[in-house]
This record gives structure tokens, C-alpha cells and sequence, in this order.
């Protein structure tokens, strides 16, 4: 069984990778504004949407999945967890990976020596505990989180919300796996090995993921730029207008 990919429109291939607990309908109002010009591939990871018959499994058996069905020469634009999966595409698959466009995403998710732009361990190992007793309170949790420093983070709060309710929720093995990704995935090395010009797209109060993650990238990678989105949080790609303009 293949993944789950709902594609649309005409011209360059367009591929969008969403983050953890999320699905490939969290792009639906960028698709929008994509379509004119590309032809948009919206893929549900591994255990996610329409692909919940596929194990997560570990971060390189999730690449391998994604690369899999990558069309020739395409751009992978990836959110969170989707970019870390977008970076590791770009090493693998040169060949097909033309250009990367990257959300709100980090090499390393988690605080480590001489990396302090990341999110202390415990407070991700708590989320798994939270996940064993109440799934849905704690996925709602996360959802506040990703809001936290946009202009107005009830209504962000409330569109997450609506797009996770559009699907069934991923069960807690897929959960479970994708935060043992974000422990232990650490990508800083690989960075200066990207050939592909990027796109670095990052909200200046992300509380998740800060911007000097991003800037940090920045000066790594061979060929890219930044861009950061003013009185955004973690999840900027909810405002297509400000992202669609950069492309």
C-alpha cells in the first residue's frame, strides 16, 4: 500500500509535508494559491489521514516511504517534522529533489551541547506521557503551543483544531514514533551537504521552534535564504498570502 497523496493542478510538481499529529489537509487554504502555477502534491505521512494503514515506524523508514513516491524534479516544502523529513530528502534524493522550501523547521528539535535553540527533552517526553492518559487533551495542548506568539493565537487555535477534526486521529503508536524522531534527529552536520536552493520560512514568535534556528540554517546551508514572518508563530502556513509571495 502506497501513501495517501492528493495531488492537483498543472505545472512544476509541488510536494507539502505537514508536521506531527497533523495531516495533508492542513495545506488545503495554501493549495489554493498553489495550484495556479504548480501541480500540488499533499501527502499524508506514514500512520497519518489517509495512510494510517502505514506504520510510522523510525525517521529513516519514513524518508524511504516519502521517497518513494516523489515525482522527478520537484520541490519539497515541508512543516516542522515534514521539513526535517524534507532535508533528509534533499541527501537522499538529489536527484529528484530540486529546490526546498522550509516551515518553521529545525536540524534538531531537541536542546543539546552547543545547541540551545531547541525544546528541553523532558518537555517532549512529557508530551508522550500525556499521550498514554488522554490523547486528545494532550494533542490539544500541542495545538495551543503552535499558536502561542501569532497575532491572533485563538483563531490559529481554532483552524488546527478544525483541520485535526477532518480526519481520524492518529492512533498512538504513530505518536508515539514521530516524537522519538524529534528526540533524537539531529541534522546539523548534514546542512552544509544540501545542494538545493532553500527557502527558509520562519515566524518571529515561534514559541516552538525559534527563529535562530532558521538563522542558524541560514549561514549553513550552501544556497539559501530567510524569511522571517512577522506576529507568526509555529504555524505560518495557515496565512498563505504571506507565504505564497516568497515563491
Amino acid at each position: 500500500m502506497s501513501l495517501h497523496v492528493e495531488s492537483i493542478g498543472a505545472g512544476p510538481d509541488l510536494v507539502l509535508l505537514h508536521g506531527w499529529a497533523m495531516h495533508g489537509g492542513v495545506w488545503r487554504e495554501l493549495c489554493e494559491q498553489l495550484v495556479p502555477r504548480f501541480r500540488v502534491h499533499r501527502v499524508d505521512l506514514p500512520g497519518y489521514g489517509g495512510s494510517r494503514l502505514r506504520s510510522f515506524g523510525t525517521f529513516e523508514q519514513v524518508v524511504e516511504q516519502v521517497s518513494e513516491i516523489l515525482p522527478d524534479r520537484c520541490t519539497v516544502w515541508g512543516w516542522s517534522l515534514g521539513g526535517q523529513i524534507a532535508l533528509a530528502l534533499a541527501l537522499r534524493r538529489p536527484d529528484r529533489v530540486d529546490r526546498l522550501v522550509l516551515v518553521s523547521t529545525t536540524p534538531c528539535f531537541v536542546r543539546r551541547d552547543e545547541w540551545h535553540w531547541g525544546m528541553e527533552e523532558d518537555v517532549l517526553r512529557q508530551f508522550g506521557h500525556g499521550l498514554k492518559q488522554d490523547r486528545i487533551a494532550t494533542l490539544d495542548r500541542f495545538i495551543a503551543l503552535q499558536a502561542l506568539g501569532d497575532a491572533d493565537a485563538a483563531t490559529t487555535a481554532r483552524r488546527l483544531r478544525a483541520v485535526l477534526a477532518e480526519r481520524n486521529l492518529p492512533d498512538e503508536g504513530t505518536l508515539l514514533a514521530g516524537l522519538e524522531s524529534l528526540l533524537t534527529i539531529d541534522l546539523r552536520e548534514a546542512l552544509p551537504r544540501v545542494i538545493q536552493p532553500t527557502l527558509l520560512l520562519h515566524g518571529e514568535n515561534d514559541a516552538i521552534i525559534p527563529a535562530a534556528a532558521s538563522r542558524w540554517m541560514q549561514q549553513r546551508l550552501p544556497d539559501s535564504e530567510l524569511e522571517l514572518l512577522p506576529s507568526r508563530g509555529h504555524a505560518p502556513l495557515l496565512f498563505p498570502a504571506a507565504l505564497v509571495a516568497r515563491i
